[in-house]
């Protein structure tokens, strides 16, 4: 895709130039060159190093591939886009780089982010005191949206929308197993940060409106070097289903705990982070198959709901020589393509036409790659933006080579390429 725009401009370039020097051939005087229209820089802040590296890097690939994508189309207001990255692999760090990128020289007209909510909680903050649009891609939790800041959008869906979709997953087990979902013993396991809180507290409300067996909402520490004590209390409930919501690498420390006290539940449902990587699945291994999640729109999806989901994936791996890695890159490439539709759609980089372009957008749901719609509220939320879920089955395998794992959508039905597992494991 970037190869495409090169060759494309590239191209317009150097007839553009051989056409002015024949017509200005012999005349008394040559017209000076129109300067180029100076580029539109746009902050990309992500966590590119430390734990939540690779999650930034992927949602950073897709924020890439839309800007490539506009650029090779001619860019925003006639002006090409220019991506400044910067990397917050912590509060500290989220902190500065908005500082950088909102100030001076550095200054851009927007900052697009950020995967975590403890570190788009900062950042926004710096951009809203600086004045400055701010577009959430990734970060999920509550805490993000509820301060009221005039320059803070967020385009991905809410802690609830993943609660819920959680909870749907529920159901569909209780139906492959032809019992009631009621029935069903299910516990909440919690790391003890923003994120995990808020969708942990979402399936625990939702959990008592939809009458389901709750039997505890556990909580731990945050960055655990192991989670053994927490499934030895899991497994003292009889918990037949584990909700978890945690930092990317829980999951691979749960799924090891439960393998070391050779304990499983029916059914471990996660929330996006590790659950979605491919990584994981890999690393986990047959224990992790039949896994579900509230996740972000995989390339694994029903295109009918997703126009352009295998598109992304062709030209993700075009790009990058492999495959996507997780839902993340499709929920930011989404994500950007609409925050630059508002820019041009604003026909100025001025701040308050931006917000106003941005509160005037009205995309149906269905109409994306993820699936997703806009339809943003008077606080900034994207009203449009769903999550999907999502399971890890046995996916094909060339002969003499063991079986691997690959992320499909199970729910809603118009978005699922696969039915249900009623188990873990293969």
């Amino acid at each position: 895709m970037q190869g495409f725009g090169r060759r494309g401009f590239g191209g317009l370039a150097i007839s553009t130039g051989a056409g002015l020097g024949l017509a200005a051939f012999g005349a008394r005087a040559q017209a000076p060159a129109q300067p180029a229209a100076p580029e539109i820089r746009l902050g990309a802040l992500f966590p590119l190093t430390g734990p939540a590296g690779l999650f930034g890097d992927e949602s950073f690939r897709g924020v890439e591939l839309a800007v490539e994508e506009r650029n090779a189309a001619g860019g925003v207001l006639g002006r090409s886009l220019r991506l400044v990255r910067a990397d917050a692999p912590d509060e500290a760090a989220a902190t500065a780089e908005a500082r950088r990128l909102s100030q001076g020289a550095d200054r851009v007209t927007a900052i697009l982010g950020s995967f975590s909510t403890a570190i788009a909680l900062p950042a926004s903050q710096v951009a809203e005191l600086a004045g400055l649009p701010y577009f959430e891609l990734g970060a999920i939790g509550d805490a993000v949206m509820e301060r009221n800041f005039r320059w803070v959008f967020r385009v991905a869906p809410r802690a609830q929308d993943f609660a819920a979709t959680a909870l749907d997953g529920v159901a569909l087990l209780a139906a492959s197993l032809t019992r009631s979902p009621e029935s069903l013993r299910l516990a909440i396991a919690q790391e003890d940060a923003l994120g995990p809180q808020s969708v942990a507290a979402a399936q625990e409300a939702l959990a008592a409106e939809r009458r389901l067996t709750l039997v505890q909402r556990a909580t731990y520490a945050p960055r655990p070097t192991d989670l053994a004590a927490l499934v030895q209390r899991l497994r003292g409930l009889d918990a037949e289903v584990v909700l978890h919501a945690g930092a990317p690498g829980d999951e691979i420390l749960l799924f090891r705990a439960m393998r070391d006290a050779n304990w499983r539940p029916r059914m471990v449902i996660g929330t996006a982070g590790g659950y979605g990587l491919a990584e994981t699945a890999r690393s986990i291994g047959a224990d992790f198959a039949g896994t579900m999640s509230a996740d972000f729109t995989p390339s694994a999806v029903n295109e009918r709901v997703a126009p352009g989901a295998r598109a992304y994936a062709e030209a993700y791996l075009r790009r990058y020589g492999a495959d996507p890695r997780s839902g993340h890159g499709l929920a930011c490439f989404t994500g950007t393509r609409i925050v630059l539709d508002a820019l041009q759609r604003a026909g100025s980089t001025e701040r308050d036409r931006i917000r106003a372009a941005v509160l005037a957008t009205d995309i149906p749901e269905g109409s994306t790659a993820s699936g997703w719609g806009a339809r943003f509220d008077e606080r900034g939320q994207n009203l449009r933006a769903r999550p999907v879920l999502c399971q890890w089955q046995p996916a094909p395998a060339a002969p003499g080579s063991p079986p691997g794992l690959r992320q499909v959508v199970i729910a809603p039905a118009e978005a699922a390429v696969a039915e249900a597992l009623g188990r873990l494991g293969l």
